[in-house]
């Protein structure tokens, strides 16, 4: 890493790195894009670290990075390829199966199910839902880590698990309080 960085900082940064690659993958929705994401934004941070305070929370600051290096890039494809938009079926890369039987194809069916399912959620809903019910932020600190109020972060979760129960087959998503239980197709 960089020469004029505090060594805890860094073995901070790299304890991360598992964290914010998780976080760029729900974002970007592709493992190269979401390592060249998290590459960039770690690039970003060692040459701004100066910007950073001592004793406030590294993951925030950095998952805050990724976000808005993604949504940079993001920008930035839309004015190269004059679209306006970004395709949301981007192909992915599928996780491999294992030979155990019908248990991990249930789970590799409702994985495929919710991956499809979030890529298509706008980027502000993708972004929450990556930061409380995958990173497990509190809604406070989703709240300070994309610097919107709690209630913005509340809704967008709610519309998000709405719309993800809708997807994946749980039309009674908003009468079951929110709360999304995800179903392997045909079952």
């Amino acid at each position: 890493m960089s020469g004029g960085v505090d060594p805890a900082i860094q073995a901070e940064l790299v304890a991360l790195l598992p964290r914010l690659r998780r976080f760029a993958r729900g974002l970007a929705g592709v493992p190269d894009q979401a390592d060249d994401l998290v590459q960039a934004a770690c690039e970003k941070a060692l040459s701004r670290i100066h910007q950073w305070t001592p004793g406030t929370r590294l993951d925030s600051w950095m998952f805050r990075i990724v976000q808005t290096t993604w949504l940079d890039q993001k920008r930035a494809q839309k004015v190269r390829t004059g679209e306006g938009r970004v395709d949301a079926d981007s192909p992915l890369v599928e996780a491999e199966l294992s030979v155990d039987g019908a248990r991990e194809m249930e789970s590799h069916i409702t994985y495929d199910a919710v991956r499809r399912a979030m890529a298509t959620l706008p980027d502000e809903q993708r972004a929450v839902m990556m930061l409380v019910c995958v990173e497990g932020q509190s809604y406070k600190e989703a709240a300070d880590t994309l610097a919107i109020p709690i209630g913005t972060v509340m809704s967008r979760l709610s519309r998000a698990r709405t719309a993800l129960g809708r997807l994946v087959g749980e039309p009674a998503a908003e009468a079951a309080g929110n709360v999304v239980r995800f179903k392997p197709e045909g079952s």
